[in-house]
């Protein structure tokens, strides 16, 4: 109807059409028509009374039929009221039917090109402390990855680990001294974070000093017992890492760090050089003018005055980082790549990407700095987090102690599976709740209470759901009249189902967590509301089928979404 009224081809209209949001105050239309959106000239001279006149005229040109049962004209807008049979019928037949991809064959992405993504997240420093930032990383990361793949992309997710320089000669030292091997083999990450803690002690001492440098030498000129006493730090390392990622629901298709690029990177100083981007400072630093002027009013250091790829942090030298980027793509050539870190790091890559572009590597443009705040006072019970692994038994010893004290609790297969699921649900919905790039105070008791927007609740939702159509026989439902829905509880969340793709598409466009989040939050009160207002046991057994439908339709997208963010939801708890 809007295509003829309009003259406008029907796939130009998707995106200006959505579905409202539901309110709690009123009984609103299921979709809108944004004027805005539609008219040729979109500056500020279209008044506000404009696009309401426009958006009257529009809606009195418009006639009701069997599919749209009321239209009428709001601020800017057209609503659509969708007669309430069809709305029941369509929405829960597109759940049912599309399953896993309900919201993702939406004719919102029909449109996006399918493409290739390199994603690099987590990227610990072996020997140091494995500390929060490492797991936002982790967790914003995997949360962009399973997005891009339910989207039909292809992506490859890359571990970037701290795994050469300075300080291994240190730690190399450190091992000789008060290294094990049982201990490195039994728990790597704990061992050689306290032997790098206690040669750090001494790490002022000439002689220490002296030793460390000439491993390190060693190490850059292959020595192999050097070698092969770092490959153990490495690999022992990578085995404990995929053990505590499993537990996590996290994987990487690539261990990659550092040491892959410690020749590669002499290359890329030959290429700035032979394209002439390479200056040396009096002290024969050598650095890449970034300024517009050439004035060096911004620049970026790429290798030390003594000619090394020796440096500490990404942050000293990013000509590393422009060896494994060229060879990414060289690699992989992927349509995009995207750099999950703190915010710390924002200049850091932005220079890698001018330098890059500098160096006439169009795809420069195509690379992407996901960045993320810092999380103040995480702490467990022993104090600070040194590992990601005592995050996670925290947090499950106390879901544990929870579910143990809470009446509702019921008993389950495997309580403490149970309990470390919760538990990362509580952690990761907390985290996204906001801005990725906010900082946030952190706070246990906040993330683990069971009512309220946590993942807890959002688990309970999911498990509660699990357990109605598990006590109702867990048969397809099919022939089903689901026309019978009219109460405006079960409206309420038929309209709210609608909105799920729009909600993946603005996740898609912006990479934020935080608009599935609070879809999936708003979805289990509304769920709540409903179980409790339109009970299934009691109905008569058309009604009784109906509900279930609806309920079970509910928990298909609550788990979808759930698993989006990194969660696996429980079916008891």
């Amino acid at each position: 109807q809007l295509s003829k009224v309009l003259d406008l081809p029907p796939e130009n209209l998707i995106k200006s059409i959505s579905a409202v949001p539901v309110s709690k105050k009123r009984c609103v239309a299921d979709f809108q028509l944004s004027i805005a959106s539609i008219t040729e000239n979109n500056s500020n001279d279209c008044l506000a009374q404009d696009l309401n006149l426009q958006a009257q005229k529009l809606a009195e040109r418009l006639k009701c039929d069997a599919v749209v049962s009321e239209i009428s004209a709001g601020p800017g807008t057209v609503n659509f009221t969708i007669n309430k049979e069809l709305l029941a019928k369509t929405v829960l037949q597109q759940v049912l039917k599309d399953g896993s991809e309900y919201g993702v064959k939406s004719e919102l992405f029909s449109a996006m090109p399918r493409q290739k993504a390199v994603i690099e997240f987590s990227s610990p420093n072996i020997a140091k402390k494995f500390h929060i930032g490492h797991l936002r990383s982790t967790i914003v990361g995997n949360f962009i990855a399973n997005l891009k793949v339910a989207l039909g992309h292809e992506v490859i997710r890359i571990n970037y680990l701290g795994d050469w320089g300075m300080q291994f000669g240190l730690l190399g030292v450190g091992f000789q001294r008060f290294g094990n091997k049982e201990k490195l083999k039994a728990s790597p990450l704990q061992h050689l974070f306290e032997v790098y803690v206690q040669i750090n002690k001494a790490a002022e001492d000439e002689n220490t000093k002296k030793l460390a440098k000439d491993f390190f030498r060693k190490l850059e000129e292959h020595d192999e017992q050097t070698l092969s006493l770092w490959k153990q730090f490495r690999d022992f390392s990578i085995e404990e890492y995929i053990r505590i990622y499993k537990r996590l629901g996290v994987h990487f298709d690539e261990y990659s760090g550092e040491s892959f690029y410690r020749e590669k990177f002499q290359e890329v100083l030959k290429l700035l050089e032979d394209k002439g981007l390479l200056q040396k400072t009096i002290e024969g630093t050598g650095i890449v003018d970034l300024s517009e002027k050439k004035d060096l009013s911004s620049f970026s250091t790429v290798m030390r005055s003594d000619g090394t790829s020796l440096y500490i942090t990404r942050q000293v030298n990013p000509s590393v980082d422009l060896a494994a980027a060229i060879d990414r793509m060289d690699k992989h050539s992927c349509d995009t790549m995207i750099y999950v870190t703190d915010k710390s790091q924002r200049n850091h890559f932005q220079h890698l990407f001018q330098i890059l572009k500098l160096m006439g590597y169009d795809w420069a443009e195509r690379c992407q700095h996901v960045s993320f705040g810092l999380v103040q006072g995480m702490k467990t019970r022993r104090g600070e987090v040194i590992f990601l692994e005592d995050v996670l038994n925290e947090v499950r010893s106390r879901v544990l102690q929870n579910m143990a004290s809470a009446k509702t609790t019921k008993e389950t297969k495997d309580p403490m599976e149970t309990a470390e699921k919760v538990g990362l649900a509580a952690l990761i919905i907390q985290d996204f709740r906001g801005l990725l790039s906010s900082d946030y105070q952190f706070s246990w008791d906040r993330a683990l209470q069971s009512r309220g927007d946590t993942g807890v609740f959002l688990q309970y939702t999911h498990a509660r759901l699990h357990s109605l159509e598990q006590m109702h026989g867990n048969e397809q439902l099919t022939d089903v009249n689901v026309a019978c829905l009219q109460e405006p509880d079960a409206i309420a969340v038929l309209q709210h189902l609608l909105r799920y793709d729009e909600v993946l598409y603005r996740s898609s466009q912006d990479l934020q967590p935080k608009h599935i989040v609070s879809y999936l939050l708003t979805l289990s009160h509304l769920a709540a509301v409903a179980h409790k207002n339109l009970p299934v046991r009691g109905s008569s057994p058309e009604l009784a089928q109906a509900r279930l439908c609806l309920f079970q339709a509910v928990r298909l997208v609550l788990a979808n979404g759930m698993k989006l963010l990194g969660i696996t939801p429980v079916t008891q708890m």
